[in-house]
């Protein structure tokens, strides 16, 4: 039996785009022809069609799909006004460069851009995007591990997975939502290039040898719990103590996703977190924890660009809301009129003290919502850094009131913490310790 080769992917880049502009650096095979180095080409949808246009309008081909292929091994191409962060509090619109093949293929008046590439190149970028190419070797190596494992993961596939519960219910007075954001099986492509899926941003980060040799050095390699494996989740800080996959996802037990405290003595804090006295002192304070780290200096060697525009502290922050806004967020996003919001009252807890269900109080209705996320994006207008969340304090009345929400940790603090293992790395762990940490009962096996 051969040995299994490196998968080759299917990165969307851009979805639905009725417009969209490619520089080429090299020339790129087309069909049955060849197109050449160019600065700026127009690609245009039409009905059941995609058009790429010459810089003065002149059309080069048009069809159902038109894959460009790079002729030389540096080639790439650059996709112009990409969308960064799609609904999130950082989307913006940025050049982005990408090794690979580009597909331009049609979807009814629309079209997606997908980049065609290895996984090992993928990887390249992936750990240079969601973390600086310039972290300790270890972090750049164990990153390297999660990303391949999670993505193999959702190719992979989870046939056993429970059905999702119906979303919106009825339960006399109180409207209740339970609901999850996932990698969803993407109908045209394996994988998206956004923080939906994973960072993805070509080879316009800056990449370092050191990158580079954390893939290289990790070929293959992926966690894995019995013969599966691992969904390796990971996020930017758990706060001080990680979650369990059920609090964000379907309501399933994952052995290597626990709850810990995200230190290497024993927790220095009121367990259980589950229980609103401890939540509230734990979120209130600032206990010790890998992710608890205050040198700025190292901070911005650790984290992308990206994330420097995104807050001051990520262990750490705090929120002010009004009632005016919460009640807009909920009319806009899940179409509910809750008239003056009055009080927000925990529910339930997960062992991260993250909120799993929340109920928001308003003069006209109430409403009971969870998971994580779906709190998140209700209490702000792309969504809060964590639902691991207390009310510190109340200011004025009716629709002016205003509510102050101290919270800890950015993300849903599932796996491996992203600040808290390159602190690790930075204190001399090795890639191995890293990933023995975050995922708990887990092994390491090469695939290819």
């Amino acid at each position: 039996m051969s040995e299994p080769s490196e998968p080759r992917l299917r990165v969307g880049l851009a979805s639905g785009r009725e417009r969209a502009v490619l520089s080429l650096r090299g020339d790129f095979r087309l069909g049955e022809g060849t197109v050449a180095a160019a600065e700026r080409l127009e690609v245009v949808a039409e009905p059941g069609l995609v058009r790429l246009l010459r810089p003065d309008g002149s059309e080069i081909a048009r069809g159902v799909e038109l894959r460009l292929e790079p002729l030389e091994d540096d080639g790439a191409f650059t996709l112009h006004d990409m969308t960064v962060g799609v609904a999130f509090h950082w989307q913006h619109e940025q050049d982005l460069t990408f090794r690979g093949a580009c597909s331009l293929e049609s979807r009814g008046a629309k079209f997606d851009v997908i980049d065609e590439v290895g996984l090992e190149t993928y990887l390249e970028s992936v750990i240079s995007s969601e973390m600086s190419a310039r972290c300790p070797p270890a972090l750049l190596r164990a990153h390297a591990v999660i990303s391949r494992s999670w993505l193999l993961a959702q190719l992979e596939g989870r046939d056993d997975d429970p059905p999702r519960p119906p979303g919106v219910t009825q339960e006399g007075d109180v409207t209740r939502i339970v609901r999850w954001y996932d990698r969803e099986d993407h109908a045209h492509f394996d994988v998206c290039a956004d923080d939906h899926c994973q960072r993805y941003q070509g080879i316009t980060r800056t990449f370092t040898d050191e990158a580079v040799a954390a893939v290289r050095d990790t070929r293959g390699v992926v966690l894995v719990s019995g013969k599966r494996t691992c969904d390796a989740r990971f996020s930017k800080s758990c706060g001080g103590m990680t979650e369990v996959f059920s609090a964000a996802w379907a309501d399933v037990d994952v052995p290597y996703l626990q709850a810990f405290a995200d230190d290497d003595q024993p927790a220095q804090f009121a367990l259980p977190l589950t229980d609103e006295a401890n939540a509230e002192a734990f979120i209130r304070g600032a206990p010790p924890a890998f992710c608890n780290h205050a040198d700025k200096e190292l901070l911005q060697k650790l984290l992308p660009e990206l994330d420097h525009a995104t807050a001051d502290d990520f262990y750490r922050w705090e929120e002010r809301v009004t009632a005016a806004q919460i009640r807009e967020y909920v009319r806009q996003k899940v179409e509910i009129e809750l008239g003056t919001v009055q009080a927000l009252v925990p529910v339930a807890r997960g062992p991260s003290g993250r909120l799993v269900a929340l109920r928001i109080e308003g003069s006209e209705a109430t409403l009971e919502v969870g998971k994580e996320l779906e709190i998140r994006r209700l209490l702000s207008k792309t969504h809060l850094y964590s639902s691991a969340i207390v009310v510190t304090a109340t200011e004025g009345e009716g629709e002016d009131r205003v509510f102050v929400l101290r919270g800890a940790g950015w993300g849903h603090g599932v796996g491996l913490c992203q600040i808290g293992a390159a602190v690790m790395a930075d204190r001399g762990y090795d890639h191995e310790g890293i990933l023995a940490h975050y995922y708990r009962g887990a092994g390491l096996e090469r695939r290819y």
